[in-house]
């Protein structure tokens, strides 16, 4: 199973998967939540939005590193990594419907 470096920004106005942000695993997708980051809240908000932008079950994704951290490392299924790839286009014309 492939594993991706995700950004969560707790606090957003709204839920949004996309974009890029440098990050201590390489590059990461940027997930942005309405929630707080509080007792595992953003986490938690930020791979239930992750798994809607990969149209997968939330429980098929695993976090592997960061759960007390904006910078994580979500294991996902195989298969998805060319929407992964879009998702982290600079151009949000390219990202797609998610």
């Amino acid at each position: 199973m492939p594993t991706i470096a995700i950004r969560v920004r707790p606090g957003a106005s709204r839920t949004a998967v996309g974009g890029s942000h440098p990050g201590p695993y390489g590059p990461a997708l940027v997930v942005a939540v309405g929630a707080r980051p509080v007792d595992g809240q953003a986490t938690e908000a930020a791979l239930k939005a992750l798994a809607e932008a990969l149209r997968v079950r939330p429980s098929a994704l695993r976090l592997k590193a960061g759960a007390a951290s904006r910078d994580k490392l979500v294991e996902l299924p195989d298969g998805h990594a060319d929407r992964v790839a879009a998702l982290m286009d600079p151009d949000p014309a390219k990202r797609g419907a998610h």
